[in-house]
């Protein structure tokens, strides 16, 4: 019986993986849609304001979730982003300084630019990303000495994006939180030395369930900042596109981790999606445009199972979610 459920739920956690894969890559395809229709400042103001949204809501309530909210500020914002990224399958290293400066690193391969896309993201891109979410800790914690000083950039041909936290003797001006110092290194990186989970208050089902959830919600957070950057109508034509670029790219590789056929007609397709949806949950939405991402994902994941299978988007009645789909 144990082995039983053992299996069960090893069958589960791969189908949240596989969720989480799937949106991870909806949300640096619809970075690389901006950079490519929009331009890079375009692009660079949608992720400067992605990760200032996220920071906004994520960074305090976080700090007190990884019990670390007790910490030196700089010490603080950087276990933050090595432990919450850690949950999130992101590569992270972090190395302590003083209680005034702690590092932290991205080695490659970087997870936000997967694969090839690093070859899509400008610089500015990459700066927007701090701008919005390093940047504004100090603000957060309502210490305005606080800064964060970039070192390096992966997108630049560096090896990795890393960079420290550091507390002045003086309250920091807006073009001074962010600074850049390409001269210097972060030192090496001890995994021994690095601050870790409590297995008690983070087992692996909570573990599993939060890697899924970290890429969702970037998606769930990028939609409704891209309507209100770009307006309704260009906001969901971006959506869409991307969503059904990525569905078409990913779903044989969705299929398999869902145990669902790998082609077909309706019938199958209809069959896939209800597995989606037992796999990530309910998605919500904050502007009816939002749900071009579903609509766009969900017509490429259609087109990667066979040809011609129609899916359709209806508005519920009252009391029911928002939208209802509709396949064949």
């Amino acid at each position: 019986m144990n082995e039983r459920a053992d299996a069960a739920e090893q069958a589960l956690w791969l189908k949240w993986r596989s969720v989480a894969d799937l949106y991870h890559a909806y949300f640096t395809g619809l970075i690389l849609t901006v950079v490519t229709r929009r331009g890079t400042a375009d692009a660079a103001e949608f992720v400067f304001r992605v990760f200032r949204r996220q920071q906004q809501e994520r960074f305090l309530p976080g700090l007190k979730k990884l019990g670390i909210d007790h910490l030196p500020p700089a010490v603080a914002a950087a276990q933050y982003h090595y432990l919450s990224n850690w949950i999130g399958g992101v590569h992270v290293e972090y190395m302590y300084e003083s209680e005034r400066k702690a590092w932290i690193r991205y080695p490659p391969p970087r997870w936000i630019w997967k694969g090839t896309a690093i070859c899509g993201i400008p610089s500015d891109v990459s700066k927007a990303m701090l701008r919005g979410w390093h940047a504004n800790n100090g603000v957060a914690l309502g210490n305005l000495k606080l800064g964060f000083v970039c070192t390096k950039q992966s997108v630049d041909g560096q090896d990795g994006l890393e960079g420290y936290y550091y507390e002045y003797d003086r309250p920091l001006e807006l073009d001074q939180r962010l600074v850049f110092a390409r001269h210097q290194e972060a030192p090496t990186f001890d995994r021994a030395s690095a601050p870790a989970l409590p297995v008690s208050s983070w087992p692996r089902p909570r573990l599993e369930k939060a890697y899924r959830n970290y890429a969702m919600e970037y998606v769930r957070t990028a939609a409704p900042v891209m309507v209100q950057l770009f307006g309704p109508e260009d906001a969901g034509y971006l959506l869409h596109l991307t969503g059904k670029l990525i569905g078409m790219q990913y779903f044989d590789e969705v299929a398999q981790a869902l145990a669902q056929a790998r082609g077909g007609g309706a019938g199958e397709f209809a069959g896939f999606l209800r597995a989606l949806f037992d796999a990530q949950d309910d998605v919500a939405d904050y502007h009816p445009a939002c749900a071009s991402v579903l609509e766009g994902l969900f017509e490429g994941l259609a087109a990667g199972c066979g040809r011609h299978i129609p899916v359709s988007l209806k508005t519920a009645s009252a009391g029911r979610p928002p939208f209802v789909w509709s396949v064949g």
